[in-house]
């Protein structure tokens, strides 16, 4: 499942509203309380993951810079 899709945020919403539910239910001091808001964290730790942006390659960079350089031919069979 996408982190862009609408079911993985609608999913997100689900884990917040249960981990608001069980926090009322058992206390905010609970582990039952911490293992929902962990579990919610974890799935916006991987939305934020997943946006960004992969660094380029030292050699990646070359080639943007030298686009006419020999190491950016590509050939074909």
């Amino acid at each position: 499942m996408s982190v862009d899709s609408k079911q993985f945020h609608d999913e997100l919403e689900k884990a917040r509203a249960q981990a608001r539910s069980i926090c009322a239910e058992k206390g905010t001091e609970s582990t039952e309380c911490a293992a929902a808001w962990d579990a919610v964290e974890e799935m916006q730790a991987e939305v934020s993951h997943q946006h960004q942006e992969p660094e380029k390659s030292n050699f990646d960079q070359y080639l943007e810079e030298n686009p006419d350089a020999p190491e950016a031919r590509i050939y074909e069979d």
